[in-house]
């Protein structure tokens, strides 16, 4: 129970009508009225001193207890209603910061509460040794198992402020839930395959999509090989015998697969129509054999019986005698109850339905049911209702509440109709589950696995295309040598090299989400690089698209990548014209942000510190709720096919991340986008110890020709060919190898000095740094240059890397080999 929740437990109701009488003074008035009486037959009325008036005191004294015991309820609620938390500090999720080294700088009473329950000794500051955890895990998230239980991590660095945040959750109970449920299925899976009835379901075509083990054997068939087929396919004949409560029924007689007897059965159907009615989304049948039901006789007698009609007082009074039995049976159900009539009142609800939709106890619902659900959810919840009001099963699913306090609360809701003793529907009781603490966790886990895999699946895509590219663009080099200005195919060769490298850029922007980009970041002023920036965004964005900056003051610096941020805020402003295609207004604003407290939002939580925040609102068409959780995923794309590469965002999100900071999304269709970015203030003093890269130098020119044995060590073929040759034409001498063993076999056999090793970083079995370390125990001072198409930020990560080892990344021109190697050998 959130501490909002505490504050809206007050007293029970005072009356079932909502009045405002508290109950305790109803029953202190029974009480004194009731011993009033005694003592008047005691002393007035001797013949009744032995009979009524004990009876009366024993009813006094009775009121009296009820009177203490609402009171003291009633005390308690206050109690409990002035305990008002919020915060980082009463939040539910358990949280603690660490600095570099690990030591546990801050916890919330969340954390505290949890460690005592792991019997960890959180006054040392190393929380993080008892749970097994490193102080710079590999990844952002992932699971620890302590005392039996589960514990799930996730983390993320505070980028300039160092250390790390942790949020951790004890999802051992939701652990042994899927288990359980898993065993669940189980059962139901065996109780689905020997019921001794057939069961199918058919798609909106009336083809089977599940089929039971006892219906397949019944037509000699698997239900495998049922997929896919029609029933149909074994009715040779069939007639309709009427309707059941909704369930349609029929008598068919089936022909089973190969010699085997036709069979009669009774066909039960149910179906799922779609908003319109017109057809059916799914069946549901179930067949019991060598049974004929007909229940046309049945619907004949049935309709002669007379059927009872109630006006509307009597329907109303029935309605309200039926809630006033069921009160006390539902009042402290653990559940949110609500009734609601046929006009969408509420007619009645329970304590914890109350609470879910953020209404006092003594407050009566005035809100119609349906404006209690977002507005989004509202035209599916009102239909799944009508088909219980007509009598077609029961309702559920997972929905939103629209409370009075903007909170977002899932519930699974679940609605059945009620009916008076002459079967006439008179409303429908529902059922509500708070499910937002499950959904947050299954979201959250679900964004950063699904990130991370796609994350990693675009950096592998990169790298491998970054050797093809090199390939290219090298063995495009090498025909230009022999090719001049002036031969017929030169203009065919710049082709093939003008096309790759245009898709070196495309290869580019898939590193960039993965975070595997080589940037330069500089300390920047927002302010000024937006001012830069504005012409160039007029002249994108063109005429019919207003473009308006509003800056924030005292705004500090940042450390961003120029030419990235550049393309970040280019991205949102085109993105935002292509959403307004007859013209509207993009807004540009800045403001400062202190975060005294990590805070969650969306699927992150953001570090404490200050923040420059930049929003990129639009006045578009918006984005649908079922795109806005892919549109950061690589190719996921709305426009037009050739319309764009569905990279844009993805980019956006790579940079900003790689960059340690966030963004944020807000949209809703016909009203606009709004892109927010959180950058982390830059902190100038020494502590903050941040190494600025230089800015690439151009390729060198002039001679670049040299002498020596160069080892090359290259697992692609056609890369390792090229640079080869490359490097012989250069005057050098090359000796090459597959991988990294058979590169130790070239060493130790050479009758010659290596000068220099250029290998690859990522090979099958042994990788380019444990090469260059092990091939240094031979080779005394050897000079070194790993290649890789990962970028250099990545291939420096390394535990035990020399900072003298050059670094040459994918793709690479002839001239931008040659160069390196020179520069290297003349170190």
């Amino acid at each position: 129970m959130t501490a909002s929740e505490d504050s809206k437990e007050q007293a029970l109701p005072d009356s079932p009508d909502g009045g405002r009488t508290p109950p305790g003074l109803l029953f202190v008035v029974f009480a004194a009225a009731a011993l009033a009486a005694a003592t008047y037959i005691w002393f007035e009325v001797p013949v009744h001193r032995l009979t009524a008036a004990p009876a009366l005191a024993l009813a006094a004294g009775l009121f009296a207890l009820f009177a203490a015991w609402c009171y003291g309820r009633r005390s308690a609620g206050r109690a409990r209603a002035d305990l008002r938390a919020s915060g980082f500090e009463l939040t539910s999720a358990a949280i603690l910061m660490t600095g570099d080294e690990g030591h546990t700088q801050h916890l919330n009473r969340a954390a505290r509460h949890l460690f005592k329950e792991f019997n960890i000794d959180y006054s040392r500051g190393r929380v993080l040794d008892a749970l097994g955890l490193s102080a710079n895990p590999d990844q952002d998230a992932g699971f620890a198992r302590l005392s039996g239980k589960v514990l799930r991590w996730r983390t993320r660095r505070m980028g300039a402020l160092g250390g790390r945040v942790w949020q951790l959750d004890d999802v051992t109970e939701i652990i042994k839930g899927h288990a359980e449920l898993q065993r669940e299925m189980t059962v139901l899976q065996d109780i689905f395959d020997l019921m001794p009835l057939g069961f199918l379901s058919a798609d909106s075509d009336g083809l089977i999509d599940r089929c039971n083990a006892t219906l397949a054997g019944w037509l000699s068939e698997t239900p495998a090989s049922m997929i896919g087929r029609s029933l149909g396919e074994f009715i040779t004949e069939g007639q309709d015998s009427g309707d059941l409560g909704g369930v349609s029924m029929g008598v068919v007689t089936l022909q089973p697969n190969g010699d085997a007897d036709p069979f009669v059965a009774t066909l039960m159907q149910t179906a799922r129509m779609t908003k319109d009615g017109s057809r059916a989304q799914y069946t549901r049948s179930l067949l019991i054999r060598d049974v004929a039901l007909d229940l046309t006789a049945a619907d004949a007698d049935s309709a002669e019986q007379p059927v009872l009609e109630a006006d509307g007082d009597a329907l109303h009074a029935e309605t309200a005698m039926l809630t006033e039995r069921l009160r006390w049976l539902y009042h402290d159900a653990p559940v949110g109850i609500a009734f609601v009539d046929m006009d969408g009142a509420i007619s009645g609800s329970n304590v914890a339905f109350r609470r879910l939709i953020g209404v006092k106890l003594d407050e009566a619902v005035s809100r119609p049911f349906i404006d209690l659900i977002i507005r989004e959810d509202r035209d599916d919840v009102q239909g799944a209702l009508s088909k219980v009001v007509m009598g077609i099963g029961q309702a559920h699913m997972e929905t939103r509440l629209d409370r009075p306090d903007g909170r977002d609360l899932s519930v699974s809701l679940s609605a059945a109709r009620v009916s008076d003793r002459t079967g006439e529907t008179i409303g429908m009781v529902m059922h509500f589950i708070d499910t937002t603490e499950h959904r947050n966790l299954e979201v959250q886990f679900t964004q950063s696995q699904k990130m991370q895999a796609v994350g990693q699946l675009a950096g592998g895509v990169a790298h491998d295309f970054n050797n093809l590219l090199t390939a290219m663009i090298g063995f495009s080099d090498l025909l230009l040598m022999r090719h001049g200005p002036d031969d017929p195919d030169f203009a065919d060769i710049m082709q093939i090299k003008q096309n790759a490298n245009r898709a070196t850029n495309l290869v580019r922007q898939l590193l960039a989400f993965s975070r595997k980009q080589k940037l330069e970041p500089e300390v920047m002023d927002i302010t000024d690089t937006l001012g830069d920036l504005s012409s160039l965004l007029g002249r994108l964005i063109g005429e019919r698209v207003d473009l308006n900056m509003n800056h924030g003051r005292n705004l500090g610096p940042v450390l961003f990548d120029k030419g990235q941020f550049d393309q970040v805020i280019i991205n949102l402003c085109v993105n935002a014209r292509d959403a307004m295609p007859g013209g509207g207004k993009i807004t540009i604003s800045t403001k400062p942000e202190k975060l005294s407290q990590p805070t969650p939002r969306g699927h992150e939580i953001l570090p404490a510190g200050d923040y420059v925040t930049i929003t990129v609102a639009d006045s578009g068409t918006g984005i649908p709720k079922e795109n806005l959780e892919r549109i950061f995923e690589p190719f996921f794309s709305t426009k037009e096919v050739g319309a764009g590469t569905g990279l844009g965002l993805s980019t956006v999100y790579g940079i900003v991340h790689q960059a340690e900071g966030y963004i944020f999304v807000d949209s809703a269709v016909g009203k606009g986008t709004a892109f927010t970015l959180y950058l982390p203030v830059h902190k100038t003093d020494v502590e903050a110890k941040v190494k600025i890269r230089q800015p690439a130098r151009p390729e060198a020119e002039g001679d670049l020709t040299g002498q020596g044995v160069i080892l090359l060590v290259e697992d692609e073929d056609a890369v390792r060919l090229f640079g080869a040759r490359a490097l012989r034409n250069k005057g050098y001498e090359v000796l090459e190898a597959s991988d990294g063993e058979t590169a130790l076999d070239v060493i130790a056999s050479a009758d010659k000095k290596i000068d220099l090793i250029i290998s690859d970083v990522v090979m099958p079995g042994m990788d380019g740094h444990t090469l260059v370390n092990l091939a240094r125990q031979e080779l005394n001072n050897v000079k070194t240059i790993l290649m890789s198409g990962y970028s250099e930020d990545v291939f420096r990560n390394g535990p035990d890397m020399d900072p003298d080892i050059a670094f040459l990344g994918k793709p690479f021109t002839l001239r931008g080999l040659a160069a390196k190697v020179k520069e290297v050998l003349e170190r």
